[in-house]
This record gives structure tokens, sequence and C-alpha cells, in this order.
């Protein structure tokens, strides 16, 4: 019978502050990115970290301590991550991302390059955060820009963030929304476009202040 550790490949560079809670099946940990070659990157993970089957991390991350990752996640490289961040299964990093302390993204969400999570946030499932806004272009790659989602937002399922948005601190995102401009701190929008609503202190399911406390 093969050993969990036979079924992982942790590549030249990986650093672990602290033993990992646990490593599942066929594990990748930093994979060099084209161009690179292993060991040139450095990867560090924080202590405690859960690490579930099939997920793969490319080198070049820089994540805190306690990340849980689902079935399938694939993190590309160069990001900035912190502590006690939740990837669902078969989600996608793309890379030079930063996501802040506390952040909890649901399976199946697509974060793409540059984009920016703040602390807190929560992403639902199917979120689809874009990056390109003329795609193939001819400067697209020079002008990608991704979202930019502030303290506690939250963004509901099947929600799609276009480039370079930016949810405001506390606000609420419907479900299967398209955001097409900023959603300013504490604002529930919803629909395609997403239009502002109400403020989050009017739902009786939250605290009045907006910017929702990590106790919760």
């Amino acid at each position: 019978m093969m050993t969990r550790e036979s079924l992982c490949s942790l590549y030249p560079g990986v650093q672990f502050d602290g033993e990992p809670a646990y490593l599942g099946e066929y594990v990748l940990i930093g994979v060099p990115p084209r161009g690179e070659s292993a060991g040139a990157l450095i990867t560090e993970i924080g202590a405690r970290a859960v690490i579930r089957s099939h997920t793969v991390i490319y080198a070049g991350n820089l994540i805190g301590h306690d990340l849980q990752t689902g079935h399938g996640v694939l993190v590309r490289e160069c990001n900035e991550i912190g502590d006690r961040v939740s990837i669902g299964s078969h989600s996608v990093i793309e890379h030079h991302v930063k996501i802040g302390h506390g952040v909890r993204i649901h399976s199946n969400v697509f974060i793409p390059e540059y984009s920016l999570l703040e602390d807190g946030c929560w992403i639902g499932p199917n979120a689809v955060l874009t990056n390109a806004r003329y795609p193939l272009s001819p400067r697209a790659k020079e002008t990608l820009q991704g979202p930019y989602v502030e303290t506690g937002a939250i963004i509901g399922a099947n929600v799609t963030l276009l480039p370079g948005v930016r949810v405001g601190a506390g606000a609420l995102v419907g479900a299967g929304s398209v955001v097409t401009r900023d959603v300013a701190p504490g604002t529930v929008v919803a629909g395609n476009p997403a239009r502002a609503l109400r403020r989050v202190a009017d739902l009786s399911a939250y605290p009045c202040d907006p910017l929702r406390s990590q106790e919760w």
C-alpha cells in the first residue's frame, strides 16, 4: 500500500513554518512556473495547513498559517495569502493575487491575476472574477486589472465581477449579480447589472455595523 508521502510531490524550495496538519493524496507543492527552474522561487506555507487531495500550489507563494484547501484546488505562482484562508474544491487562484486574513473562498471560484481580496471577505460558490476588459485586444495583457474586494464584503453565489470593480467594505452582492461598477461600502446590490437596493445595516440578519467583526 502506498503511503501518503509517496503520493505527494514537494518540489525544491518549499518551506513549512511548522508541520502541516494534513496533506492529501496527489498534492503538488512548489511547481515551477514556465521559464523557472525547480527551487528558483521559494514557497512558504504556515503551520497547520490542511491541503486536500489533488491540490496544486505553484512556486513563489507566501501563505500564512491555517490554510485549508478543498479537493482539486489550483493556486498559481507568486501570490500573497494571509492566515486562516479557506479555498473550496476546484477553485482556481491565478498568479499575483493578494488575499488577506480570514478570507473564505467557496468551491468552483475563479480569481484572476492582479485581484485583491481584503481581510474577512467571503466569496460564494461559482463566483467569477474577471480582469480582461477587452479579451484578445492588442493590449489585453498589458491592461489586466482584477477586482478589489474590501474588508468583510460578501460576494454571493454565481456572481460575476467585471475587471477593476471595487466592492466596498461590508457590502453584500446578491447571488447571480453582474457587477459592472464600484459598490459603495455597506451597500446591498443585486441584478444584472447590479444596482443598489438598500444598506446592509437595514437587514435584520446583520448587526448595524456593516464592517462585520471577525468574531462572527
